[in-house]
C-alpha cells in the first residue's frame, strides 16, 4: 500500500495575534498529544498567540550596511495543514525503514533562507488514527534547539489555554559574551567548505546493558580525582564514534575528530528564558587508529575531558586549527553529535499529552548523529539514536559494528 500526505496550498502566514514592538535586534556571531479535535487548527490559533510573546520569530533576517540583524516586522511564520491516508502505526511511528518520506511531513526552504523567507515554518499532518505529526523547520539564526523547545513549550501552553508562557521569553540580551565557534576558524579558509553528501538516514538503539556495563567499567577504572561518573551521552557518543570509524576504514594515522554541541547558557549567564543561540561546539581530537582500536572507556575519558575544558575554552576565543584538522573537519572522517535528550522537546504538550517520538531531519554537509533522543521507548531498553553519518557504501558495516555492542 502506498502512503501519501496531502498538503494545503497555498502557503499561509500566521502573524502575531496582537500588535507587537517593531525595531531591530542585533544578531551575535553565535546566531550567524491526549488527542484533541482539529489539532492543525488548534495549533495554528495557538501559534498566533505564542508569536505575541516570541514576536522576533515573526520577523525576518535583514542585512544593513555593516551587519545582519533581526527585523521585528511581524510578517509571520509559515503554516501548512496536511492529512495522511494512513495511521501512525501503519508507518511504524517513523522508525526506519521509513515508509513515508520525512520531507512529506515538513515544509522545506527552497534554497538558502533569504531575507523574505519566514524564520520558522510549521506543518501539522493529521493521520487517520487521530494522531498527528508536528514538523518545525527554522532558521538557526533565531534559535538553537533548546530555544526552539522553549518556543514549542510556550505554544503548547497556548494550546492548553494558559494565559501566557510559564517561562518569560528573552531574545535580545546584549550582556551575553560572544561564544567562539569552530565554524569561524573553518570559514577563514573558504576553499575547505564542505559540500552536500547523501548520508543514509537510520535509527537504532544502543542497548541499556552495554551502557550500564561501560559505566561500571569506567567507575572501576576512573582516577581518584574524578568526582563524577560518566554519563549516558558520553558512553553513547564513544560507541558511535568507534563504530563509525571502524566502518569507514580510514587510514590509521588520519584524523577522526569528534565534535559535539554543548548548551552553555549557564556558563555565559543567560537568563532562563533566553531562546537565542547558546551552543558551543567542542572538539575531541584523535586519529582513526586510536578511535577504532582503543577501549570504549578510553574514548569516554577523551569526551569527558573535552567537556570539562569547555569553561576555559569559552574564554579562550576562536581556537587556532591546523590545516590538517580543518581538512578533517570538512571531510568524511569527522563526526558531529547533537544530543536532544535534555532540551525539553519530550515535554511539549499541545493538549493531547507528550509526544510519542521526537526525530530530526536535516540536510547535511557533514556526518551527524542525534544520540539519546527523548521518547524513544516505553521500557527504556537503551538510548535511541537517529544517524545520518555514513554513505550507502558503509551503512551495512556500520550496522554490523553497532550489533556487536552488548
Amino acid at each position: 500500500m502506498s502512503f501519501t500526505v496531502s498538503k494545503s496550498t497555498p502557503l499561509s502566514l500566521v502573524v502575531p495575534a496582537q500588535p507587537t514592538p517593531d525595531g531591530n535586534i542585533p544578531l551575535t556571531s553565535t546566531d550567524k498529544s491526549r488527542l484533541f479535535h482539529e489539532p492543525a487548527e488548534t495549533i495554528r490559533r495557538s501559534l498566533s498567540r505564542a508569536l505575541v510573546h516570541y514576536y522576533p520569530i515573526a520577523g525576518r533576517v535583514a542585512v544593513g550596511a555593516d551587519d545582519a540583524y533581526l527585523a521585528c516586522t511581524g510578517e509571520g511564520v509559515a503554516f501548512v495543514p496536511a492529512t495522511a491516508n494512513c495511521t501512525l502505526q501503519d508507518v511504524r511511528f517513523l522508525h526506519t525503514p521509513l515508509l513515508i518520506p520525512l520531507s512529506d511531513l515538513a515544509v522545506q526552504y527552497s534554497g538558502r533562507c533569504g531575507p523574505s523567507d519566514p524564520l520558522l515554518m510549521m506543518q501539522v499532518t493529521e493521520f487517520t488514527c487521530g494522531g498527528y505529526v508536528v514538523a518545525v523547520t527554522w532558521n538557526h539564526v533565531i534559535a538553537d534547539a533548546f530555544g526552539l523547545a522553549l518556543f514549542l513549550q510556550a505554544l503548547g501552553e497556548m494550546a492548553r489555554e494558559l494565559p501566557s508562557p510559564s517561562v518569560v521569553p528573552v531574545r535580545d540580551d546584549d550582556s551575553l559574551p560572544e561564544i567562539p565557534q569552530v565554524v569561524a576558524a573553518i570559514r577563514k579558509r573558504p576553499s575547505t567548505v564542505s559540500k552536500h553528501v547523501d548520508f543514509v538516514y537510520s535509527d537504532f538503539t544502543i542497548p541499556r546493558s552495554f551502557i550500564n556495563r561501560i559505566k561500571e567499567e569506567f567507575r572501576r577504572r576512573r582516577h581518584s580525582n574524578d568526582a563524577q561518573p560518566c554519563t549516558t551521552f558520553e558512553v553513547v557518543a564513544a560507541a558511535i564514534w568507534q563504530c563509525r570509524t571502524r566502518a569507514i576504514s580510514a587510514e590509521h594515522d588520519a584524523l577522526a575528530p569528534l565534535m559535539f554541541a554543548a548548551n552553555v547558557r549557564k556558563l555565559i549567564g543567560a537568563k532562563d528564558g533566553y531562546y537565542g543561540n547558546g551552543v558551543f561546539s567542542q572538539l575531541v581530537e584523535a586519529t582513526s587508529g586510536e578511535v577504532a582500536n582503543g577501549a570504549i572507556v578510553d574514548l569516554v575519558r577523551l569526551i569527558k575531558d573535552a567537556k570539562e575544558r569547555i569553561p576555559d575554552d569559552l574564554t579562550a576565543g576562536v581556537r587556532e586549527m591546523s590545516d590538517g584538522l580543518i581538512s578533517a573537519m570538512c571531510g568524511y572522517n569527522v563526526l558531529a553529535l547533537s544530543s536532544w535528550g535534555g532540551l525539553g522537546l519530550d515535554g511539549v504538550d499541545f493538549g493531547g499529552g507528550r509526544p510519542a517520538r521526537v526525530v530530526p531531519s536535516v540536510e547535511l554537509k557533514a556526518p551527524l548523529c542525534f544520540p539519546c533522543l527523548p521518547c524513544s521507548t516505553a521500557d527504556d531498553d537503551g538510548a535511541n539514536v537517529v544517524a545520518m553519518c555514513v554513505t550507502e557504501e558503509h551503512i551495512q558495516q556500520f550496522h554490523a559494528e553497532l550489533a556487536r555492542l552488548r
